[in-house]
């Protein structure tokens, strides 16, 4: 067939990005059937936030779990999702997750490079809701990938969010497993876990496939032919229009909107002021669905996640890098705490739950109760943990304040003396009486999970330690997230929907840009991942199998 003039370039499906949730639709739909697939992508790299994250995916019933000898069951899923979020799962999506979640784990282990394990003990996020599991077994683990296999595509993969390149997979970190031999191996051959693993895998398969990665297009428009979506004009390096024909449909999977402050202002739930993703996540997909007339869900919800600003810019355009911060809050011997010197919430519960507590509102002050917030931390600490990326012993870093006493302490940060020093004496006696009174931080698995804690101690010490021992730290945090997760609705086939319901022919969604499946629930390790990815190949196999006015 002849190009029409119109068009600088036509194939069967075209996919916005190349995260997760892209490259995964790209393979499934070459793998079921459409001949020319084409990703186009905005900046000069691969990998979306996905690359930069801990690459987990949360899918329950996975056959590695089943192979592990772990039992699991839907109607456990279900209780659990329900518990997390109340009348708000969508049945027909919400099954076309549990059903092809492990369709997919399955279908990357027989066709792609892509490998995963059982993480058999890391709990669900909420490990005292019904259904949930405890002991773990819905998170799947990546295993470490050689970058080598990728050539010059290699230098190609946006980089990680560790301090360090991880050689192994998330388990061999933790477990400090890797033997110094193996080690060098893992080096030499440049092997990569986590996020780096998971898109270098993927990235792999679409290689494999050769399916085109087309960068520096910015896709700002959808093209329509009465109903049907036929084709995106994208904006390239020069700010010209470059038109794409897509015979099949179109993939928005172009990331969240937390980098577009008037968006994050006009939908969110409370302030974002830290986003720890990619700076390309500004909307772009969110405002094409939107002109396209898609109906939208889950627009207050984001994946929240705490955070602390570098103080550099480090990301393209000069934009500001936030680091991630999971694991400070959670180890003995610091807490966190509000303007007024107080703790406010379990120090040790998940980066998603902890992200709804910041949004607290004072009607008697008519300010959020909760922000800002400051994490603080003895000398004890200091010489003892890496404190995001300043390593014991090391110097202290610009983002970190120290002095003293406490109270010099909360003056320089601007918190109430009084509060802190009150605060950290009641503190410390609930520590050395063994129990949290206050918020019962220490009392489940997920909060003494020795990823989070200090696995030297045992429970509840793992993440109880008094704070006493001068100079003090504090450093101001930030109410970050990993992405939003509201945007165009979809069916199980991951087909958008307009506001009649019915699906806009030719219009897809998956991960980040879409209306989460999951709601504002969070199940566990893998919680964006995992349905995210799970909605590309959903996607991609419809748009290889279903052939327009056919």
């Amino acid at each position: 067939m002849s190009q029409d003039p119109q068009w600088d370039r036509e194939a069967d499906v075209v996919v916005l990005g190349s995260g997760g949730a892209a490259l995964t639709a790209a393979i499934s739909a070459h793998d079921f059937g459409a001949k020319e697939v084409v990703i186009l992508e905005k900046s000069g790299m691969v990998g979306g936030t996905t690359a930069m994250s801990g690459g987990m995916l949360w899918i329950p019933g996975n056959l590695y779990a089943v192979e592990a000898g772990i039992e699991d069951s839907d109607e456990d899923v279900v209780a659990y999702l329900d518990a997390l979020a109340p009348d708000a799962l969508d049945p027909d999506t919400l099954g076309a997750f549990l059903e092809n979640g492990p369709e997919m784990i399955r279908y990357f282990r027989e066709k792609t490079p892509v490998r995963f394990h059982a993480y058999a003990d890391f709990p669900d996020y909420q490990p005292y809701m019904p259904g949930a599991r405890p002991d773990g077994g819905r998170s799947l683990d990546n295993e470490a990938f050689s970058f080598k296999a990728l050539g010059k595509w290699a230098a190609r993969v946006n980089p990680t969010k560790m301090a360090y390149p991880v050689r192994g997979s998330l388990k061999e970190a933790i477990d400090g497993s890797l033997d110094a031999a193996t080690l060098a191996e893992r080096e030499e051959g440049d092997f990569r876990g986590l996020g780096q693993a998971l898109i270098g895998s993927l990235l792999k398969a679409v290689l494999d496939r050769a399916i085109p990665i087309e960068f520096e297009k910015r896709a700002r428009k959808l093209v329509k032919d009465g109903e049907r979506v036929t084709g995106v004009i994208a904006e390239d390096a020069q700010g010209r229009d470059y038109r794409v024909r897509a015979r099949r449909g179109v993939v928005i999977a172009t990331g969240g909107f937390e980098w577009n402050e008037m968006l994050v202002k006009a939908f969110l739930r409370g302030p974002l002021t830290g986003p720890v993703s990619v700076p390309e996540n500004e909307g772009d997909g969110l405002v094409m669905a939107i002109e396209a007339g898609a109906q939208l869900g889950n627009m207050q919800n984001a994946f929240w996640q705490q955070s602390v600003l570098e103080m550099k810019p480090q990301h393209r355009a000069a934009k500001p890098n936030y680091m991630l911060g999971s694991d400070e809050r959670a180890r003995p011997g610091a807490i966190l705490v509000n303007r007024a010197g107080k703790r406010f919430v379990n120090e040790a519960a998940n980066y998603n739950a902890m992200g709804k507590a910041l949004h607290a509102f004072d009607a008697g002050t008519h300010s959020y109760a909760n922000l800002p917030y400051w994490l603080i931390l003895d000398q004890r600490y200091k010489d003892k943990y890496p404190t995001f990326t300043s390593m014991p012993g090391s110097p202290i870093p610009s983002y970190m304040m120290q002095a003293d006493t406490l109270e010099a302490l909360a003056a320089r940060a601007g918190i109430d003396p009084a509060g802190l020093t009150a605060t950290v004496a009641r503190f410390n006696e609930l520590v050395r009486k063994g129990h949290d009174d206050d918020f019962n931080r220490g009392d489940n698995s997920y909060d003494n999970f020795y990823m989070w804690g200090d696995p030297a101690f045992e429970p509840p010490y793992r993440t109880l330690g008094v704070i006493d021992r001068g100079p003090f730290y504090a450093v101001k945090m930030e109410s970050g997230a990993l992405g939003t997760c509201g945007g165009p609705k979809t069916n199980g086939e991951a087909q958008v929907l307009d506001w009649t319901g019915n699906p806009i022919p030719g219009l897809y969604a998956a991960g980040n840009a879409m209306a989460a499946v999951l709601g504002e629930a969070y199940g566990g390790a893998g919680g964006t991942l995992g349905p995210g990815m799970t909605f590309g190949y959903i996607a991609g196999r419809h748009l290889g199998r279903h052939i327009p006015n056919r």
